[in-house]
């Protein structure tokens, strides 16, 4: 007798990463047995089988796809590289509108001894280079602002405040933000700025997790949803208040949930979906 699935769980997403040992297919057969509504795609499992096959899997799945993950990495005071990372950014392009996910979400970069003013500058004209391309793909450009820990050397966009600012500067309804709780529950103007990004129509999309409070490491130590200080719940209303009506993407980097028993841990992160996010 199969066990039924509660319909909640169509409301949520899961980030490939966060099953890191498994490859697409497997992530594709499992999250669309335990009824959850969507997958998010990190190139990682593209890089294995190419993104022909990738596309048939993902397709054949029948899960939705909110984004790949991740283009960026915009920042760089040689010109050779921009223009290198203009190019990836916009094979990335290529790959979500062959998997037919809605964004390709962008950890946009930074660099040591590059101001981080500059780097933002920088970071605007990258995405600038690539909007043509993603107009003709009709894929969005969703930037996600990284907590501050971050800002020497993967993102200069640290609070969704300046993740707005680009937006502004460039002024295409194609480019928004993803807001990952890790990164921006600390924020005291968090209200705000996700009241704000719903009134622009630039609230692309909303990742979960939980921040441990003794984190033993800044990238691989992150909590599944109530085993951290963050009030997910909290965030979500007020997203929710915002208009976003997409699904919520679960994303762990965990070395710890990594060497558990994959199927075990999946069946952890639905209870969690339902309990406490």
């Amino acid at each position: 007798m199969t066990t039924p699935r509660p319909a909640e769980l169509k409301n949520f997403a899961v980030h490939t990463m966060t099953n890191k040992p498994w490859s697409l297919a497997e992530c594709c057969d499992r999250y669309a047995a335990a009824g959850f509504g969507g997958i998010s795609v990190w190139r990682n499992v593209i890089e294995p089988i190419g993104v022909d096959e990738a596309a048939r899997i993902v397709k054949g799945s029948g899960l939705s796809v909110p984004a790949l993950v991740r283009g960026g990495f915009f920042v760089s005071a040689d010109n050779a590289k921009r223009q290198a990372a203009t190019d990836d950014n916009k094979r990335c392009i290529d790959e979500a509108a062959a998997l037919g996910a809605e964004m390709v979400v962008l950890v946009v970069g930074a660099e040591p001894g590059t101001p981080l003013d500059e780097a933002r500058r920088q970071v605007a004209e990258g995405i600038g280079a690539c909007m043509d391309h993603a107009r003709a793909n009709s894929v969005r450009l969703a930037i996600e602002p990284l907590h501050p820990m971050y800002a020497a050397d993967k993102s200069c966009v640290n609070r969704i405040a300046e993740a707005r600012e680009i937006c502004a500067t460039l002024g295409d309804p194609l480019v928004g933000v993803a807001v990952d709780v890790y990164h921006v529950w600390w924020d005291p103007d968090l209200a705000t700025e996700i009241e704000l990004l719903g009134r622009e129509d630039r609230l692309f999309g909303f990742h979960v997790c939980d921040w441990r409070v003794n984190t033993r490491h800044l990238l691989t130590d992150r909590g599944l949803m109530g085993e951290g200080c963050i009030d997910i719940a909290r965030i979500r209303a007020m997203v929710e208040k915002a208009g976003f009506t997409g699904l919520n993407e679960v994303e762990v980097f965990s070395e710890e949930h990594w060497a558990e028993d994959q199927d075990a841990y999946l069946a952890t992160i639905a209870d969690a979906c339902l309990k406490r996010s």
